[in-house]
């Protein structure tokens, strides 16, 4: 029986896992590991006494995507342990690549055209797997998408996410996944909800521009016109902060200085949510009081979106990383492993605050099964990594002390920490 390997896979592009599945499915001399994302190369599962290695990192900003990483450290362990069963299963947090590791477990690709936070065009790809659709914001009005001389945190806006949004409502999903990290703007959502229907205006009843800074002069809301569907389906925000909407730990003091705001932008920015949830909280859109609302741990995530996802969709927020290792059958791929490689780009103290390893970490721990982590660098000492369950971590600047090497090499050097961890994690 032969095995299908994640990097045969990879070499069909991104809708490899889907049609590979499909053309395979009735060929019985022929096994594919778990789901579309679940392959390993060389044996099945623990058959024969084969060790398994569940590979299961974010991305390396800048350098590696989250299927990359993966395919590195499985040829780097088999290099080391060529009769390996190697699982890849693509992760994130909730932010920046959710998307496209529902896509490597099999989910379908949705493409379509938006706007960018400046309103600039972009195109987008959510997921879609059943009635279960999956957004990304950082695709459509993320920071990543603008060139920092291009930032314009007063008038970024969500607007861009909403027609997504309603795109997705428009394909019939009853369940609404928003994944919100790395966004742009610091508008509450209000050019998402504009773009499903609201009418924000002023005092003279004119609608309000795209932006945070307009919201200062926000004088009512008309929900009237929303997607008629917008209550017809469970919305979910991924989040992997914790920051409530207003004040000194809120959207605009903690987020807007990297959006590119300066401390009167922030000012404002911050006076502009405030004056955007008292009229919401004015205009009976939530039975909620202002506080209990505005300071919900995570209703600052992506400048407010999350607020405004809340207030008028009716959102939950979920930590990030726990819905998407649910989304990719994480823990069904834990079935017989005899060891973890999780990792991302910084192994630092925000790894601690929900981040992708520690996920990984946490629910490899339920089975009791060991975890490493690769990372371009570490920064956490030995007790730290210890508390969260990860025995060790290998990092590219412990072999490439140059970091603009490091990242150009990221691959290269990645596979031969691969090699290193097997040799001295495996049994």
């Amino acid at each position: 029986m032969a095995v299908v390997g994640f990097e045969a896979l990879a070499a069909l592009g991104e809708d490899a896992p889907t049609a590979t599945m499909a053309a395979l499915a009735s060929d019985k001399s022929i096994q594919v590991e778990g789901r579309a994302a679940h392959v390993g190369v060389g044996s099945p599962w623990k058959g024969g006494g084969m060790v398994k290695v569940v590979v299961a990192p974010d991305k390396f900003r800048g350098s590696l995507t989250a299927l990359e990483v993966c395919a590195a450290v499985e040829r780097g362990v088999r290099r080391v342990r060529p009769d390996a069963s190697v699982v890849s299963v693509p992760v994130a947090d909730g932010g920046e690549g959710t998307v496209e590791a529902a896509l490597a477990a099999g989910w379908t690709a949705v493409s379509l055209d938006s706007t960018g936070a400046n309103g600039q065009p972009v195109s987008v790809t959510y997921a879609i797997n059943g009635k279960t659709a999956v957004v990304e914001l950082a695709q459509i009005c993320g920071l990543g998408a603008i060139a920092e001389s291009d930032r314009n945190p007063l008038a970024a806006t969500t607007y861009g996410l909403g027609t997504v949004i309603a795109a997705a409502l428009d394909q019939g999903v009853r369940r609404l996944v928003l994944a919100v990290g790395g966004s742009a703007s610091t508008d509450g959502g209000a050019g998402m909800l504009q773009a499903l229907g609201a009418r924000l205006y002023d005092d003279q009843r004119q609608d309000l521009p795209p932006g945070g800074a307009a919201l200062t002069a926000l004088a009512s809301v008309d929900l009237t016109g929303l997607h008629p569907r917008v209550h017809d389906v469970e919305v979910i925000v991924a989040c992997d902060v914790d920051s409530p909407l207003l004040g000194p730990e809120g959207a605009a003091a903690v987020f807007g200085p990297q959006k590119g705001a300066s401390p009167d932008d922030v000012e404002t920015l911050d006076a502009g949510l405030r004056r955007f949830a008292e009229v919401l909280e004015a205009s009976g859109v939530t039975a909620e009081p202002l506080g209990d609302l505005s300071n919900a741990p995570g209703a600052g995530a992506a400048g407010g979106t999350a607020y405004g996802a809340m207030t008028v969709l009716g959102a939950r927020i979920e930590p990030g990383i726990a819905l998407v290792l649910d989304m990719v059958g994480f823990r069904e791929a834990l079935a017989g492993a005899d060891l973890v490689v999780t990792g991302e780009g910084s192994v630092d103290s925000q790894t601690l605050r929900g981040k992708v390893p520690v996920g990984v970490a946490t629910a490899a721990a339920d089975h009791q099964i060991p975890v490493v982590a690769v990372a371009g660098r570490c920064l956490l000492a030995g007790e730290d990594l210890a508390g969260v369950g990860i025995r060790a971590v290998y990092a590219l600047l412990d072999i490439e002390p140059d970091p603009a090497r490091s990242m150009a090499e990221a691959g290269r050097l990645l596979e031969e920490l691969a090699m290193r961890l097997a040799k001295e994690q495996l049994p």
